[in-house]
């Protein structure tokens, strides 16, 4: 008897979105902080971009877990989804994907409780971002079965280098911070 390979094909394709997405959501991140593009794009409308990517990521995410739990090319226990380790497939990779797709989560709750958290400690989360991001890399690299092909290669080669990119025009655009002039006072 021949096995059905929609849930295969379709966690594989979920996987690729799901980084293909955060990858976006990163980039957006960046963008809304460094302003490349000045005024030209606003701030709250890179926001809202910004948080429905993330959204996405996670549908994506989600949907990849239970494509891998419900295929039966690679038996994918349920408990393995949010327990790091507990995969019998490629278990470190897997592991590393559990941890980022956490992260993801983590991160994406932080934008409702920035206030009870404090804009300084929201800051400090977000900067786990590129922890999630190499964690899913790595993810990807090592347990996707699509990785060998060129075309995946130069995937990853490409959201690393944008990512690496971004980041480099952030740190590089930073402003100076000045000491503020005082103004002289006005005598009457």
């Amino acid at each position: 008897m021949k096995t059905d390979p929609t849930f295969w094909l379709l966690a594989r394709a979920s996987g690729l979105t799901a980084y293909v997405l955060l990858t976006t959501t990163a980039l957006a991140g960046l963008v809304l902080k460094s302003r490349p593009f000045g005024r030209a794009v606003k701030a709250a409308a890179l926001t809202d971009v910004h948080r429905f990517l993330t959204f996405l990521a996670l549908g994506a995410l989600v949907l990849h877990g239970v494509a891998l739990t419900l295929d039966r090319t690679v038996h994918m226990p349920l408990a393995a989804l949010v327990v790091p380790g507990a995969s019998t497939y490629r278990p470190i990779p897997v592991a590393l994907g559990v941890l980022a797709c956490e992260l993801a989560v983590l991160i994406a709750v932080s934008f409702s409780v920035r206030r009870r958290i404090g804009f300084r400690n929201w800051r400090r989360l977000h900067w786990l971002t590129y922890v999630l991001f190499v964690f899913a890399t790595a993810h990807g690299i090592a347990a996707g079965t699509d990785s060998s092909q060129p075309w995946a290669f130069d995937l990853y080669l490409g959201a690393v280098g944008a990512v690496v990119f971004a980041t480099s025009w952030r740190a590089l655009s930073r402003p100076t911070r000045t000491t503020p002039v005082p103004v002289p006072e006005r005598s009457i």
